[in-house]
């Protein structure tokens, strides 16, 4: 059968869903979490056998089940997908399918973003743009020019300024459609200080100038429609909990203040998921409440901005083991994938459980070892645990690496020449190619010979 067509998976399902979850939830919310564990050894090795390794693996299904769990909880919001988390076409199509909006944070997003609600709405009336933000960061002029000419096609799209230079550059392009003013809060959160947006000074206009740019920004003739601050990813402890309560406290103050009507106030997203076998889910609910008590009464709809949370532990990394090296300190696992395909170890020193599918199918039981697994990168940073407790590993083992679903593939790139891995989705019980293996080829197609 070829990789292109579409591949059964026994029973419907890839993963017996564990019990982590609430004992009530929204129908077709699924479990809070999905642990590494609960994904089907069999069907993983089956997609391996097929599509090669590394391969990523994202299931359709567990999105739009975290979607509903998150659209439930915060029943009064608008819920805009950070589309920078995972920007595949077929994951974007889903979550417009389930009435998401699109937030983007460079203009090749937002053609991504209008491509998906344009393949979505089929033969309903024409995208208008109005599910799509597009948040500004520094833009590049070449952006600018993109989004003002889209705007020109989907006239209700929505620009972000983060900049108070960036209505100059807007207005030398015509523009004076919907836009909103990006405030920094002074407040950050998140999961490593590379994360932790609300107290950078790169994102956002100073909080004690923001209203006096709302009313400039109205003055010069912009449709002025709301605010947005965001604290930073992967929120989950108790003192990020209480930093992103109090950005959404300081943002319901503003617009309570701000010298125009507004039509919402989006405090962003950055909800964290368990990445740690043994750490807790999210209670969705109770940062649900929390954020519309912080937010208090506003004349404006709540805005949030979800990306991890909706992908995160929708996606697993395959990738095979081809070096297997005893130390005195160490078993040192070395496998087909690395740095180059999956980053935030390297970058962020973060934690993802790593699962041996070969030993849970094989027959015979394995000791468990301590295991440093790196992959073919020459960076001694190219590594994804040190001496953690997995079972003693064997040349072609094909091992998983869980949470992978969100910046991904999004961060992968041709570092050593390496071309990055295939993608594969699953819905309804199907598992077909999503994203093709690149060739060597690929990386080098767009080099000039100047002989």
């Amino acid at each position: 059968m070829s990789g292109e067509g579409a591949q059964a998976v026994p029973d419907g399902s890839v993963a017996d869903h564990d019990a982590d979850g609430p004992a009530e939830e929204p129908a077709g919310s699924g479990p809070a979490v999905r642990r590494l564990a609960a994904w089907d050894a069999a069907v993983l090795r089956d997609l391996a056998v097929e599509h090669g390794s590394p391969l990523y693996v994202l299931d359709l299904d567990r999105v739009r089940e975290n979607y509903r769990r998150l659209d439930a909880a915060f029943d009064e919001a608008e819920v805009y997908y950070a589309t920078k988390a995972n920007t595949l076409g077929r994951c974007l199509a889903t979550l417009a399918d389930e009435g998401a909006g699109l937030e983007c944070a460079s203009a090749g997003e937002v053609v991504r973003a209008l491509d998906a609600l344009e393949q979505v709405a089929g033969e309903t009336p024409l995208v208008d743009g109005s599910r799509v933000q597009y948040t500004a960061v520094s833009p590049p002029a070449a952006d600018l020019d993109t989004v003002c000419e889209l705007w020109e096609a989907y006239p209700e799209l929505t620009v972000t300024v983060g900049a108070a230079d960036t209505l100059d550059r807007l207005e030398s392009r015509d523009y004076d459609g919907r836009l909103c003013v990006r405030v920094n809060p002074g407040v950050g959160a998140g999961h490593h200080e590379k994360v932790r947006t609300g107290a950078d000074a790169k994102f956002g206009v100073p909080y004690d100038e923001a209203a006096d740019l709302l009313a400039e920004a109205d003055d010069r003739n912009f449709d002025v429609v709301g605010i947005h601050a965001h604290a930073g990813s992967g929120i989950s402890d108790e003192s990020d909990l209480a930093n992103h309560e109090e950005l959404v406290s300081r943002m319901g103050d503003l617009a309570r203040e701000a010298p125009v009507p507004l039509e919402f106030v989006d405090v962003g997203g950055g909800f964290g998921v368990p990445y740690h076998e043994d750490a807790p889910a999210l209670d969705l609910d109770a940062v649900a409440q929390a954020t519309r008590e912080a937010l208090g009464e506003v004349d404006a709809t709540l805005r949030i901005e979800p990306g991890r949370y909706l992908v995160a532990d929708a996606g697993v990394l395959l990738t095979t083991v081809n070096t297997v090296k005893e130390t005195p300190e160490t078993v040192v696992t070395g496998v087909d994938t690395g740095m180059t395909t999956l980053l935030r170890p390297a970058m962020y020193d973060a934690y993802h459980a790593i699962r041996n599918l070969s030993a849970d199918i094989g027959d015979a039981e394995r000791e468990t070892v301590g295991q440093t697994v790196v992959g073919p990168i020459c960076e001694s940073s190219d590594s994804f645990c040190s001496n953690r407790p997995l079972p003693r590993p064997e040349r072609t083992d094909l091992l998983a690496i869980g949470n992978a679903g969100a910046y991904g593939y999004e961060m992968a790139s041709h570092y050593n020449s390496r071309p990055r891995p295939a993608t594969v989705t699953l819905a309804d019980g199907t598992a077909s190619l999503a994203r093709r293996r690149e060739t060597l080829a690929d990386v080098t197609r767009l080099e000039v010979d100047h002989q």
